[in-house]
Order: structure tokens, then sequence, then C-alpha cells
């Protein structure tokens, strides 16, 4: 290559580098206040509309810890030994307890139960004979078609599960996860 291109080249690249950092320089000199005044106001005004959005209701640590608890307590009371889980509406686990003595398969089996009976927004007990019609239920991943789940709902609309597992039947662990929804309501 001529000299003469070399320095024409050299003379090109270092005009476009000194223009990118002077435009990025200029761009951050801005205050800070006003480029996010800015961001702001074009969001709200070419940002989605309200009606594109949904409120959802959920249920804290708190509110399913104390659940948990409320469903081992009465578990104890009977002298069961059962795992309770809380998940939220999506099936993820907000909180699991393994009560003293519990056997290893109670924790995942509490999980799962919850998990069926937040998706249907009903009982597993009730879920249990819908199997009849549609064998294929039981197939879905994370699900348990056991008694022993329940659905924590607001008015109507289910925003968590409780599962439990370990009494000798499904009965009792529903009767468990009953009385962790009935603590919500106090």
């Amino acid at each position: 290559m001529k000299t003469r291109t070399r320095v024409l080249t050299g003379t090109a690249l270092a005009v476009a580098l000194g223009a990118g950092t002077f435009g990025a320089v200029s761009a951050s000199a801005s205050p800070a206040g006003t480029t996010a005044q800015a961001a702001a106001v074009a969001a709200k005004k070419d940002g989605p509309s309200d009606k594109n959005f949904t409120t959802t209701t959920h249920l804290t640590v708190d509110a399913a810890t104390r659940a948990a608890q409320a469903a081992l307590q009465a578990a104890a009371a009977e002298n069961q030994k059962v795992s309770v889980a809380v998940v939220d509406r999506n099936g993820n686990t907000i909180v699991t307890l393994r009560g003293d003595g519990a056997g290893p398969q109670s924790y995942e089996s509490a999980e799962r139960k919850a998990f069926t009976a937040v998706s249907w927004n009903a009982p597993t007990s009730v879920l249990v004979g819908r199997l009849a019609q549609a064998p294929n239920l039981k197939d879905i991943p994370g699900t348990l078609f056991l008694g022993g789940g329940t659905p924590v709902q607001v008015n109507g609309a289910p925003v968590a599960g409780i599962g439990v597992a370990g009494a000798p039947s499904g009965d009792l662990d529903e009767k468990f996860a009953k009385a962790g929804v009935d603590a919500l309501s106090k």
C-alpha cells in the first residue's frame, strides 16, 4: 500500500473514532435527571395501555409460613407425621415444612399435591375423580392426583396451593391442608 493511501486510511479511522467518542461524551454530558425524565415521559406516552395488564394477588412468605405451620399443627394434634408445602399461583414453592418423623416420600408428594391443587383450582380429592374421564392427566409433569392438596382462593381465583402428605389417607392429608387454608382467614 502506498504511503498516501495509508495516511488517508489512518486519518479516516481517527476521524471516525473521534466522532464516536465525542458523541458518547456529548450523550452522557446531559443532566441525569433530564434523561431519566425524558425516558419516563416517552414510556408513558408510547408505552402499552393499562388494558394490556392485570394485577394478581400473591401469598406473602409470612402468610405461607403461617398456613404451613397451621397444617403441621393440625396433623400433630392427631399424632400424624406429615410434610406440608405451600406453592404460589405459578406452582413455585414458597415454603415447605417437614414434620418430625415424616417419611422421606412426603416432602415431594406435598409439593406435587399443592401444585396440582393450584393448577386446577380444586382439591386434589376432587381431581382424583376426573382421572376416570381423562386418565392422561396423571402424565402431566409435577402433578399428583391423590387427596391432600387444596387451593387457596381469593374471590374464587387460585393464588396458592397447600399440599400435605404422610398421613395414612388422603382424606387426613386434605383435612390438614384445609386447616392451613383456614389459618389464612383469621
